[in-house]
């Protein structure tokens, strides 16, 4: 992501912090369906509100998350939902919008998303060495850092996309590959300081932009921060180690099949996945920077004569991955992208067109990698591993109402589904 423009002198958005779910935002920041303030009824005193600034103000704790879904368990015989995820490595606004165009699409298609922020997007260029990266000199970064006017877009859309319901995660701070110093070579110790900073800059963006007036963040990322993608998918044996000691709930790192997810070291294993790749007789990942990689290699901005084919072989293929589990196993479908107009935009065309395609049909799920976390909590471990014998495209022969018809284990006390707790 580039920034590219300073913001002008006492340009920045004032607000008087209301406590209010909708966050302290203004009106304008709170357009395309944030929750709004409740009425209260004639002779009722109005709703007490839940507001709470958290250090320096960057964040602010304001309730429960609006338009977060109640997970509810699979009844007998039930067939199970299709759910698709939609995510976004390093997500930040800057010049193209493609942060707030993706949040228009989500919401005009019934889906939330999952978005992986960038520490560094949070720090300005000028405080770079604040950074100081495992295996690497301060103020480092292969993807750079920001300036005040990026750093202002992105906590916009940041606040906007969390009141919508869609998920904030992490794909940490200096997105280091490879040899010398990547992040396939950190330790346990070292992913624990990466994740501690990633946090410090979304924590610590008004102390470190001077914006000390703008509205907060609406949540507390030490508690909103479940998941997490590693840069180029490396380093994930460490980074797992390192995030069920703190706590994560999933990760998104590596490369499945298209089966039933299982947890893998205490964390739900929800990585992307291998779905047909048009013309060829191999898969493809679900990523646009792995369809570019095999259509126009180490070129960013190839053929343009080729940039429709492109963009439609990558929104077909991800189709063929979808109607396989929709008629199938129902395995949920992860899908992996950037905020990047690489091949002309084809790719930010492709799943624009994919979401179109599948988030509103019957029995569709288009939710964030955190609500997929929390409806597989909310079922019986028995059903999940019979979803789990279930092959790449395979439904069950007997029909789903014979195949998930047993009856299922008792809930755990306080999961969605279990019996109501007699009064004494």
């Amino acid at each position: 992501m580039a920034a590219t423009h300073r913001i002008a002198a006492g340009a920045v958005v004032a607000a008087v912090c209301a406590a209010s779910l909708a966050g302290c935002g203004t009106g304008t920041e709170l357009e395309g369906g944030a929750a709004g303030p409740q009425k209260a009824k004639p002779g009722q005193a109005p709703p007490k509100r839940v507001f709470r600034l958290i250090g320096d103000g960057s964040t602010a704790y304001t309730g429960a998350q609006p338009h977060l879904p109640r997970a509810e368990r699979l009844k007998p015989g039930e067939k199970p939902p299709q759910f698709v995820v939609f995510s976004w490595d390093g997500a930040g606004e800057d010049s193209q919008k493609l942060f707030s165009h993706f949040r228009a699409v989500a919401r005009a298609n019934h889906a939330t998303m999952t978005y992986f922020l960038s520490g560094v997007y949070m720090l300005p260029e000028d405080k770079r060495d604040e950074y100081k990266p495992p295996q690497h000199s301060p103020g480092r970064s292969d993807i750079g850092f920001n300036d005040e006017q990026g750093i202002a877009d992105t906590v916009k859309q940041l606040r906007l996309a969390w009141l919508e319901g869609n998920e904030i995660g992490t794909h940490f701070n200096g997105h280091f590959c490879g040899s010398g110093g990547g992040v396939g070579q950190w330790s346990v110790a070292e992913w624990k300081d990466e994740i501690a900073q990633a946090k410090k800059f979304v924590k610590s963006w008004k102390t470190n932009t001077g914006m000390t007036k703008a509205s907060p963040l609406p949540f507390d990322y030490d508690k909103e921060l479940v998941g997490a993608r590693t840069p180029c998918l490396e380093g994930q044996r460490n980074f797992m180690k390192a995030a069920r000691e703190l706590g994560f709930r999933y990760d998104t790192s590596g490369v499945n099949d298209q089966v039933w997810p299982k947890k893998k070291q205490g964390l739900w294993d929800l990585s992307m996945q291998l779905v047909p790749f048009p013309g060829h007789s191999y898969e493809q990942l679900t990523m646009d920077y792995n369809f570019m990689v095999n259509q126009s290699g180490t070129a960013t901005q190839g053929n343009p004569r080729k940039y429709e084919f492109w963009g439609d072989q990558m929104r077909d293929g991800l189709l063929k991955g979808f109607h396989r589990a929709y008629d199938g196993n129902r395995a949920p479908l992860i899908i992996g992208n950037h905020f990047e107009s690489w091949n002309g935009g084809t790719y930010m065309r492709a799943v624009k067109e994919t979401v179109e395609q599948v988030c509103n049909k019957p029995d569709v799920r288009c939710v964030s990698f955190r609500q997929l976390a929390d409806w597989l909590d909310a079922q019986d471990p028995k059903i999940l591993e019979k979803l789990g014998t279930l092959g790449v495209g395979e439904a069950p022969k007997q029909g789903w109402p014979a195949f998930l018809s047993g009856r299922p284990a008792p809930a755990p006390k306080g999961v969605p589904g279990a019996p109501a707790a007699k009064r004494q």
